[in-house]
C-alpha cells in the first residue's frame, strides 16, 4: 500500500521534531481514539492516560511505520493493543485471591505486573479491602493465601468441619473482590 502525501508529510513532520504539525495531529486523532478507548474501559481517567500511552508509542515508533496502513489505521491498532494489555492485568488483579495457589500467584504478578510502583499500589489496596472484611473472612483469607495453610488445616484451627471451612473461604473470597472492585 503507498502511502498518501498527507500521511508521508505528517510522519516527515514528526520525525522532523515539528511541534506544530505534532500539535495537530494529537488534537486531530486524539479524540477519536480517546473515544474508542472508552468505550472498551468505561474508566475516563485509565482512558485518557492510555490514550497518551498510544501517541507516546506512535512518536516512538514512527521511523518504523512505512505505510502498510493508514496512520490513522496505525494508530488505532496500538490503541487496540493497549486496550487488551489494560484489560490483562485487570483480570490478573480478579483472579488474585481465586483459587490458584499462592506460589503460582506471585509468579504471575513478577511475570505481568513490570512497574514496581504498581505492585505496590496493588499490595496496598489489596490491604485495605482485606482490613474491610469482617475479622472471620479476613483470617481464613490470611490463613489460606498468605500463610498457605490447606484448608483441612484451617478447619482444624477455626474448629469447624472441612465443608463449612470451603464455604467460609469462598464467602470471604466473593466479599473481598467485590470490596476491591469498589476501592
Amino acid at each position: 500500500m503507498q502511502m498518501n502525501s498527507a500521511d508521508q508529510q505528517l510522519i516527515s513532520g514528526i520525525i522532523n521534531k515539528d511541534e506544530r504539525v505534532l500539535l495537530n495531529f494529537y488534537n486531530r486523532y486524539s479524540p477519536q481514539i480517546l473515544r474508542f478507548i472508552r468505550r472498551q474501559l468505561s474508566d475516563q481517567g485509565v482512558a485518557e492516560e492510555v490514550t497518551q500511552d498510544v501517541f507516546l508509542d506512535f512518536i516512538e515508533k514512527v521511523r518504523d511505520f512505512h505505510g502498510q496502513s493508514s496512520v490513522k489505521t496505525y494508530l488505532f491498532s496500538i490503541a487496540r493493543n493497549k486496550v487488551v494489555d489494560v484489560i490483562r492485568k485487570k483480570k490478573l488483579k480478579k483472579i488474585l485471591f481465586s483459587a490458584l495457589p499462592g506460589y503460582v500467584v506471585e509468579g504471575l504478578k513478577t511475570i505481568l505486573i513490570d512497574d514496581e510502583l504498581e505492585k505496590k499500589e496493588l499490595a496496598n489496596k489489596i490491604k485495605r479491602a482485606l482490613n474491610e472484611l469482617p475479622n472471620d473472612y479476613r483470617l481464613v483469607l490470611r490463613l489460606k493465601y498468605i500463610e498457605g495453610e490447606k484448608v483441612v488445616v484451617i478447619a482444624r484451627k477455626l474448629a469447624l468441619g472441612f465443608k463449612a471451612t470451603e464455604s467460609l473461604i469462598y464467602r470471604a473470597r466473593k466479599a473481598f473482590v467485590k470490596i476491591y472492585e469498589n476501592s
